[in-house]
């Protein structure tokens, strides 16, 4: 490949990547918006609907290496049980706080799944990853801020809700090898849609939901003809992300495009303010500035190790985009790495 080839191909991966995130930060705009009228159980559901419609038929039309019938289901199974949980405690700390102010501490994700890694999958660890991480979950702590007088419980959701998210990034690792993105998807996306169900009854049935908590109770109403293109939109804006993430890190390395993910802050904060007014605190930007810096410094080890050695295609291994239906986009798409041993080009 050529340089002109390799730039041009760098160019594509970073707009993809910084489109794909505007599409997300939509879709979480949409869902914040429609919670007034649906809970967080039926958005879910029915925004899995739409995206399972349109990727089982896709998935079937494209034939080998992806499938339909894989089976590494209970691993999935698994898997979307810990994204809907984080799905349901991002979401549903909506109502209580900014979108930027969830999304700064949602992003400890990549930090938690660094943790995991090495304590899980035996990823080596060394002392200034130790420094960098104990800066970003400071960050987390400065932008939870516990000793103010403006904390509330629901602080703590999206720090559950990135615990959750990491853990399934984990399993996508052990995963990722063995299935193609648009399968590790479709079966995530296709079993949150039948866990939403149990989960929301099971947490109905042990503790009294208040009027603070309308937006997670049993209820699933349907929605009119007028409220439908609304639903379309979400689980649209949704899928074209996903897809966009994916051909970002199919077409240029993901030392290059990983670090355009944090884009999502500065847009989300952006969105939050023209549409709903909302000025994040001193707290959450000090805390944005020390995520992203461990985050980006994180990704800067990565590419310094990787140094020297034949570079890599780029794989489906872990995208740290809040509610992301796949979540599993880093180091080399298994898509493009099973192309090439067919001969098959992207």
């Amino acid at each position: 490949m050529t340089a002109g080839q390799e730039a041009s191909r760098a160019a594509g991966g970073i707009a993809c990547i910084l489109v794909g995130m505007l599409f997300w930060v939509t879709q979480d705009g949409l869902m914040k918006s429609l919670l007034g009228t649906f809970t967080v159980w039926s958005l879910i559901c029915m925004r899995a609907i739409i995206a399972v419609a349109v990727l089982g038929p896709l998935i079937a039309l494209l034939g080998q290496p992806y499938r339909l019938f894989t089976s590494l289901w209970p691993l999935h199974l698994l898997r979307a049980a810990l994204s809907v949980s984080g799905f349901t405690l991002f979401y549903t700390a909506f109502p209580f706080m900014g979108l930027a102010e969830v999304s700064t501490i949602f992003f400890s994700a990549p930090l938690i799944t660094a943790l995991l890694a090495a304590l899980f999958l035996g990823e080596r660890i060394g002392v200034r990853r130790i420094a960098c991480l104990l800066v970003g979950f400071l960050g987390v702590v400065v932008a939870i801020d516990p000793a103010g007088d403006a904390f509330h419980w629901t602080a703590l959701l999206p720090l559950l809700s990135a615990f959750f998210y990491a853990t399934s990034q984990v399993m996508a690792r052990k995963i990722g090898k063995r299935e193609t993105t648009l399968t590790l998807g479709f079966y995530t996306i296709a079993f949150s849609a039948l866990l939403v169900l149990p989960m929301s009854y099971l947490l109905n049935s042990i503790m009294e939901v208040g009027p603070d908590l309308r937006h997670v109770r049993w209820d699933w109403p349907l929605p009119t003809w007028g409220q439908l293109p609304s639903l379309l939109a979400l689980a649209a804006v949704g899928l074209i992300g996903y897809l966009l993430l994916t051909r970002a890190y199919q077409i240029a390395s993901a030392s290059l495009i990983g670090p355009f993910e944090y884009s999502y802050l500065p847009f989300a904060t952006a969105m939050a303010f023209l549409v709903w007014g909302e000025v994040p605190g001193w707290h959450s930007v000090i805390g944005m500035l020390l995520i992203v810096g461990s985050g980006l410094y994180l990704g800067y080890r990565e590419v310094q190790q990787d140094r020297g050695r034949a570079e890599l295609p780029p794989s489906a291994e872990a995208a740290f985009v809040p509610t992301a239906p796949v979540g599993a986009i880093a180091h080399a798409s298994d898509i493009y790495e099973k192309g090439r041993e067919h001969d098959i080009r992207p």
